[in-house]
This record gives C-alpha cells, structure tokens and sequence, in this order.
C-alpha cells in the first residue's frame, strides 16, 4: 500500500530534480518520447485498418 504513494512521489521528484538541472535534455527526452508514441500509435492504427479491411474483403 505504501508502494503506491511512493512510487509516483518519487517519479515527480525525479522529473522535478531533472528539470532544473538539465531543462533542455528534459525537453529533448519528452519531445523524442511523443514522437515514437505518435509513430507508434499510427502504425498501430495502420494495421488495424489493414486487418479489418483483409477480413471484410
């Protein structure tokens, strides 16, 4: 139960403590992670439209 509280405390103290010591690279990790999520989501929406159009044909 503990675990859950300190988990996410942790994970902002982290992000906090990495955006004052290196707000650029912080800006560059979050900037290359929304691209591979936005890469990613395509082409997961480009095989399930492959998919389906394979079953309904």
């Amino acid at each position: 139960m503990a675990l859950k509280k300190v988990v996410p405390l942790l994970l902002v103290v982290f992000i906090g403590y990495y955006m004052f010591t290196d707000p650029s690279g912080l800006a560059e990790v979050a900037k290359d992670g929304a691209a591979s999520l936005w890469d990613g989501l395509t082409r997961l929406f480009s095989a399930t439209i492959d998919f389906l159009d394979a079953i309904l044909s």
